[in-house]
């Protein structure tokens, strides 16, 4: 399989002994917005760690603009333009929002000013909390500055895990609109998500994945015409 902006071909991936990924394979393609759906434990989270490299793949390929990543360290992933905000945000609780920010910045320096315009175009209010500590931040704001920062890459492609989890409904709205505006300035996302409503309400195409094995891809619409994995998604 080949011919995506992100490959993921026939990837196994392990947490210690736990064979998690079992020859998973999804595609994102050029300007395109894909979600990754299941309950927890199913495998999102380590599939994005096995696309970013911050888990080792025991067999299969990841390949990125067809040239093959798989064994790429993650900050050799993210110089070639793939951005990831984790799950659980990964800010520096003594740095301040500018400082998080900057270290983004300084993995992109080459991209200069244009990678710094698109992080804050994504959410504006960062503005205001440039001098707040990460330890002072809430849920939803820690979120933003992951995205953010992720952004200050200026990537190709933006892994989000889990980016409206814990939020309420006015903000998973903020945030999706934000997705949206991400994929308006060309940036493709691969979106982990446990909330199918949430991913059909953003996605382009959308995977749905169990005990490691994808079970379903195409248009959001059809998932919901499938009652197999609508049971599988709902528990």
């Amino acid at each position: 399989m080949s011919g995506g902006l992100l490959d993921l071909d026939r990837v196994n991936t392990y947490r210690g002994a736990a064979h998690v990924l079992r020859a998973l394979s999804l595609r994102v393609g050029e300007g395109e917005t894909v979600c990754l759906v299941g309950r927890n434990g199913a495998g999102k989270t380590t599939t994005l760690d096995s696309a970013m490299g911050l888990l080792p793949v025991r067999s299969g390929k990841v390949r990125f603009r067809d040239q093959d990543i798989t064994r790429h360290a993650p900050h050799q992933r993210a110089k070639l333009g793939i951005g990831y905000a984790p799950e659980d945000c990964g800010i520096f609780p003594d740095l301040t929002v500018g400082e998080n920010l900057q270290i983004g910045r300084w993995l992109a320096e080459h991209k200069g000013a244009a990678a710094e315009d698109r992080s804050q175009a994504i959410f504006p209010e960062i503005e205001q909390l440039i001098d707040r500590r990460g330890l002072n931040l809430s849920g939803g704001q820690k979120k933003m500055l992951a995205i953010a920062r992720a952004m200050a890459l200026a990537p190709s492609v933006l892994l989000l895990d889990e980016p409206f989890e814990g939020l309420a409904p006015l903000v998973v709205t903020r945030f999706i609109e934000a997705a949206r505006r991400i994929k308006a300035l060309g940036v493709s996302l691969l979106i982990a998500e446990s909330n199918v409503t949430n991913a059909a309400r953003v996605a382009d195409r959308l995977y749905a994945i169990d005990r490691g094995e994808i079970l379903f891809e195409g248009d959001p619409r059809a998932a919901f015409d499938n009652a197999e994995v609508m049971r599988i998604l709902r528990g």
